[in-house]
């Protein structure tokens, strides 16, 4: 971690409370700035009051904020409490995701618009909300996946759900370039955090590992840097998705 790269900055994490999200939040407030801290469920609360304290430890101002982002009222109501908490937003982060492993012909309806308002519909709406609502010269980055760039089964939806988000980032990128907003996407390789483990077989987790280096998973701590950098110094990196999954996928 490059100390104080992100001096003063003020930066809203989506799913900020744990796992990636919570160590994208810890680590910006280590690089110098105040975080926002987004959490959905009541189950997280605790961790993301864990991420606050640590925040705060790191002598950042930090908030947190619970709210389901696939009403986009509440993606508003987000961006102006995050605002009233710690300052006008400098770089919004979007670690918000949820995963299905599942057949087509097995999917239901409520499945299938689940994935997609929680995967896309969400991420639109931060997007423009950030477009909307960011300082000049800030930063829109969000959390997709590495099967955008597999051949595989079963993730239909999930890899379906994410996809789009290539291209708002793409559209988001030009839309905002005269304000010097800087648009990205990262694609992890499948991340050792439980978020994986309740869609695969034992099985299948050695198969993901023997498809990385080092015959790994992607841990969080792999990401985390990529996401501060795109954040700070890769600013000039826009209208992209990076594939950080340790050779997972070709793309």
């Amino acid at each position: 971690m490059t100390a104080h790269t992100l001096e003063g900055k003020n930066v809203l994490v989506a799913g900020g409370a744990k796992n990636l999200g919570g160590l994208v939040a810890r680590q910006a407030a280590e690089a110098g700035a105040n975080v926002a801290i987004h959490f959905n469920s009541d189950a997280s609360k605790a961790d993301a009051q864990q991420t606050l304290a640590a925040v705060e430890a790191a002598g950042g101002k930090g908030a947190v904020f619970q709210g389901d982002l696939t009403v986009p009222a509440n993606v508003t109501r987000l961006f102006a409490d995050a605002e009233a908490a710690i300052g006008k937003i400098d770089i919004a982060v979007n670690t918000v995701g949820k995963v299905l492993r599942k057949p087509i012909v097995e999917t239901t309806e409520d499945e299938y618009d689940s994935m997609f308002d929680i995967n896309a519909k969400s991420a639109y709406f931060f997007i423009k909300e950030a477009g909307q609502q960011l300082a000049d010269g800030g930063k829109i980055i969000t959390i997709v996946t590495a099967l955008l760039a597999a051949f595989t089964d079963g993730y239909s939806t999930y890899a379906g759900g994410k996809s789009p988000v290539e291209h708002f980032t793409r559209a988001a990128a030009k839309e905002f370039a005269d304000r010097g907003i800087s648009v990205t996407a990262v694609a992890p390789g499948p991340m050792d955090t439980p978020f994986f483990y309740g869609q695969e077989t034992p099985e299948r987790v050695e198969f993901h590992k023997s498809q990385g280096m080092g015959n790994q998973l992607t841990q969080i701590e792999d990401i985390a840097p990529i996401v501060r950098f795109l954040a700070s110094e890769g600013w000039w990196i826009t209208g992209q998705t990076i594939f950080a999954n340790g050779g997972y996928t070709t793309r």
